[in-house]
């Protein structure tokens, strides 16, 4: 390098370094306002695997929630023997594209599972879930077996005070709540706080000892979700949580994410209510849940992103 092109190398050096340090100093005299990450991601239009995409980018990145060398569950539902246009579960293409993120992010190993109301190994399969998991290196176990769940107290909870929960949870050290939205004959909304009764053994006392309490209760559970992601791509609006045909369900290419379970619940009955008459009064176990201080109704009070595809 000749000695004028090296004294211009050096000092445009000099001029980056003296940027850098003066943008530090700007930043930490509060003069650039740094964009906070949302509470709540909602995104419209995309296929599902391009919206999770989005969504995560929108909330920091996969690697705020996955770091190297962690153990990860993903927790879906694959209650029915239905296959995904029924959207009884949770879409087969969003658990593979989360699956994909997570091990990208350095994830050492991805488990996912479900407590299926059906035959688990036709649910699986039927889901899509378990080929779509697979196919990106996740391991698939069962949740019909007693002998995976230990036995767990909840503190703060009003009903559902002791519970066995699945020790593949127990053992992780981070897992994702992935439901689907739909409609419940029950619970009026099977969203991310329902998810929960698929981690338990027990699912029968849910619904023999007040169902909306124990929804509420159990997401008190000291190991929280760091993302619930609400695949709202296809929902069933009416007939759930099973549905009875695919006239049942509408297609709303939606996705919606967030740590607060409370928030994301509300946001998502919110979005059904742009298709179908639901009174978020009537979902019970969501003011429950505020009230437990899970989370928070107040989607004004929040930062809330929305993006349309």
């Amino acid at each position: 390098m000749k000695r004028r092109e090296f004294l211009k190398a050096t000092a445009a050096v000099g001029v980056a370094s003296l940027t850098f340090n003066k943008l530090q100093a700007a930043l930490a005299s509060g003069k650039i306002e740094v964009e906070a990450a949302p509470d709540l991601v909602a995104v419209m239009g995309g296929e599902p695997e391009e919206m999770l995409g989005v969504a995560l980018n929108a909330l920091g990145g996969v690697g705020e929630y996955v770091k190297r060398g962690q153990s990860v569950v993903i927790k879906p539902n694959i209650g029915w023997d239905k296959t995904p246009e029924m959207a009884s579960n949770t879409n087969p293409a969003l658990i593979g594209a989360l699956v994909k993120q997570c091990f990208a992010a350095g994830a050492k190993k991805v488990t996912v599972f479900d407590h299926t109301c059906d035959n688990w190994q036709k649910c699986y399969a039927s889901s899509g879930i378990k080929n779509a998991a697979e196919a990106e290196g996740a391991t698939v176990v069962t949740g019909n077996d007693e002998s995976y769940y230990e036995d767990v107290h909840i503190d703060g909870a009003v009903q559902l005070k002791d519970v066995k929960i699945h020790r593949s949870l127990l053992e992780s050290d981070v897992w994702f709540n992935v439901p689907v939205l739909k409609n419940h004959g029950g619970a009026k909304m099977s969203i991310a706080m329902k998810n929960y009764m698929g981690i338990v053994w027990d699912r029968g006392y849910f619904h023999s000892n007040n169902l909306q309490q124990c929804i509420a209760d159990v997401c008190l559970f000291r190991k929280k979700p760091v993302l619930n992601i609400v695949d709202a791509y296809r929902c069933m609006l009416r007939n759930g949580p099973q549905g009875r045909s695919v006239s049942d369900v509408g297609t709303l290419k939606a996705l919606i994410a967030s740590p607060d379970i409370v928030a994301v619940d509300t946001a998502s009955v919110g979005l059904f209510n742009q298709v179908q008459q639901m009174d978020l009064s009537e979902v019970r176990h969501i003011a429950i849940g505020e009230q437990l201080k899970l989370g928070t109704q107040k989607l004004d009070t929040l930062r809330v992103k929305r993006i349309k595809l």
